[in-house]
């Protein structure tokens, strides 16, 4: 992100809204430079169409902009503290028995938003585009009697290394998706490079 434009949507997500004029005074820019740095903000869909800015008084009206929804992904998120708080609630409160009770659940409920008609390999076609779909950069390989799930990006990178749940819900996923119980043989979160998953294949 250019660093001018990366202080335009500071400057509006701090406000809710700004004018032209708005970001010239902050910026210490020229008009016609904050508007070409707009335009590319709303060709890029970081900030909605202007829209006209009322004045009880005569003049001509101004435009003020907002961000649209895909700015966000700008902003800092810590979802890891959250998220490795509440792992560190369960695990205090739950049984072993529990514990794998709720991994499962959670598996299941992903599990659902992916197809699993049709043999292995369909299967594990479905499941890479979910998972790459969030992030995960997972390709899937057939080799002699199995296959090699490689994943280069562990979305949960910072909560794995700290808790084991959430590389026991991805196996749980794998397993229920594409109907073989994976082998786990390599992780990010213990400091491997990919996580690898191998998976034997059916005989017959």
């Amino acid at each position: 992100m250019q660093e001018t434009r990366q202080r335009i949507l500071e400057i509006i997500k701090l406000r809710g809204q700004a004018t032209v004029n708005e970001l010239t005074r902050e910026l210490g820019l020229t008009a016609v430079t904050i508007r070409h740095h707009l335009d590319v903000l709303h060709r890029e869909g970081l900030i909605g169409p202007p829209q006209i800015l009322r004045k009880a008084g005569p003049g001509r009206p101004q435009h003020v902009y907002r961000l649209a929804g895909e700015a966000e992904e700008f902003f800092p998120k810590k979802y890891d503290r959250l998220t490795d708080a509440l792992l560190e609630e369960l695990e205090s409160r739950m049984s072993p028995e529990e514990l794998s009770a709720v991994i499962n659940g959670v598996a299941e409920r992903m599990a659902r938003q992916v197809s699993v008609e049709g043999d292995l390999s369909a299967r594990l076609g479905a499941l890479m585009e979910f998972l790459n779909g969030l992030g995960y950069l997972a390709t899937a390989e057939k080799e002699d009697s199995s296959y090699r799930i490689t994943v280069a990006n562990c979305p949960y990178e910072r909560v794995a290394r700290r808790h084991g749940l959430p590389c026991q819900v991805d196996t749980r996923l794998i397993a229920l998706v594409t109907g073989v119980e994976p082998e786990h043989v390599q992780q990010i979160a213990v400091g491997d490079e990919h996580c690898v998953y191998r998976l034997a294949m059916p005989e017959g």
